[in-house]
């Protein structure tokens, strides 16, 4: 991203208002009374991250940036999403649809008018429009947060979009070898890369390995119906525990009924496709599968050397293709489909050896804990990252598409406890060299 001011404030405003758009289009589709209520004890009700967004916003680009007064300082300790656990946030003074909506009218008014004048330089907050591009970072997780909340909802379907591309894959090796050897990972020069994206520093990795695509659906039911799920060896300790306490047998939202295997998406209910990446698996389950499979998942070391580490040039480029920023034909992101594609779409967005679909589709489990890169610094909060650092927490790369381009790419690092199911996540395997 160039650092020209007038360029870095076109680039924030596009980002913004591209966040803006989706969340009006996941709240606009449904009646207020779906807004105010909690479909499942795992989310937020729509209308608290609705508010939540624009808060944040105003605490940050209003207050931090412009150092303008609090509009409704009373409402910060409702929307603190560390304050209050999901399942308690219905029983907060939220607020209502219509009064949500106009503040965030409101704020992103008084951002607007902000973002033409502020100073993008000076301060860390500000240096090529990190807080702006932060923001439209955040406003597109909680966007993902709500589409996951509009898959859990009962209910007919709110939303549509068009079927993924497909692409011809016939040929496609099953995997690839990439040679072992140091590479850069992690960000130093990254505009708006989050702290735990940095610094960049050297990693040596031996040669392994690694899926060229996800592990698709039809893979899995081999899985499941070899027993996986009835045998113990396959499983670590605490998913073992999972699988009986909760009695899993299939990946969430699948359902067996007269012979077939069906899942349910966004309110609609059909068949399983078996060339699609399997998702809303938990990473015991996909560490399960692997075991069977006689393989393992990748390191998040390994995951990020194969996506964006050209052997010719000894280069880390920002996304697999290159260091150009997403485009359609390139990678599934933004919520521009309800699914992911077909195992081995997206041949333009392949890294230099020839891996397909690192960006966009699933989430991607990996091996790893959740933990900092030497040289770590906290910025701007704590909270952001380094209070969730630690073995508890799995990392996952690569997006889904219901991630938004701006909060995507090869360095970006997820996280979640590994019993989540409900979030878009699918995996590759790997293996040693």
């Amino acid at each position: 991203m160039t650092a020209d001011p007038t360029a870095v404030r076109r680039s924030a405003l596009d980002a913004l208002t591209a966040a803006r758009s989706r969340t009006s289009a996941l709240t606009d589709c449904v009646e207020d009374s779906e807004l105010i209520a909690q479909h499942s004890p795992l989310m937020s009700p729509l209308v608290w991250d609705l508010a939540h967004i624009s808060n944040q916003e105003e605490q940050w680009l209003l207050r931090a940036v412009a150092g303008r007064e609090a509009m409704r300082p009373e409402i910060d300790s409702v929307y603190d999403a560390f304050e209050h656990p999901r399942a308690t946030r219905p029983t907060l003074p939220l607020l209502q649809p219509a009064e949500a909506r106009r503040y965030a009218s409101e704020v992103r008014g008084r951002v607007v008018d902000v973002l033409e004048s502020a100073p993008l330089h000076g301060r860390p907050l500000v240096d090529a429009g990190f807080a702006f591009g932060m923001i439209a970072q955040h406003e597109q997780q909680h966007d993902e947060t709500m589409l996951i909340t509009h898959q859990l909802r009962s209910g007919p379907a709110a939303l549509t979009a068009p079927a993924p591309p497909r692409a011809d894959s016939t040929g496609l090796a099953d995997e690839i070898l990439v040679p072992g050897g140091p590479f850069t990972m992690g960000t130093s020069d990254e505009p708006w890369a989050l702290d735990n994206e940095r610094p960049a520093h050297q990693r040596l990795v031996p040669a392994f390995h690694i899926d060229t695509t996800p592990v698709t659906n039809g893979a899995f039911l081999r899985f499941i119906e070899d027993g996986g799920y009835r045998d113990e060896r396959w499983w670590t300790e605490q998913g073992w525990d999972l699988v009986r306490g909760h009695e899993l047998a299939a990946p969430l939202f699948w359902r067996r009924e007269g012979g077939q295997w069906l899942r349910r998406r966004f309110g609609a209910v059909e068949p399983v496709a078996p060339d699609e990446p399997v998702l809303h698996v938990s990473w015991y389950e996909a560490d399960a599968y692997a075991r069977w499979a006689g393989r393992r998942l990748p390191s998040e070391a390994e995951w990020e050397k194969a996506a964006r580490h050209d052997p010719a040039t000894g280069l880390s480029y920002r996304y697999p293709w290159g260091d150009e920023d997403p485009t359609p034909e390139r990678a599934n992101l933004g919520q521009r489909h309800l699914g992911p594609a077909a195992a081995g779409s997206y041949p333009d967005g392949e890294s230099p050896l020839g891996v397909r679909q690192l960006i966009g589709d699933v989430w991607e489990w990996t091996a790893s804990g959740f933990l900092p890169y030497p040289g770590f610094v906290a910025f701007p909060y704590r909270e952001y990252s380094e209070v969730f650092f630690g073995p508890d927490h799995k990392v996952l790369r690569g997006g889904a598409f219901s991630v938004g381009e701006v909060a995507c790419r090869a360095t970006f690092r997820n996280w979640d406890l590994p019993v989540r199911r409900q979030i878009f996540a699918g995996f590759r395997t790997a293996r040693d060299a």
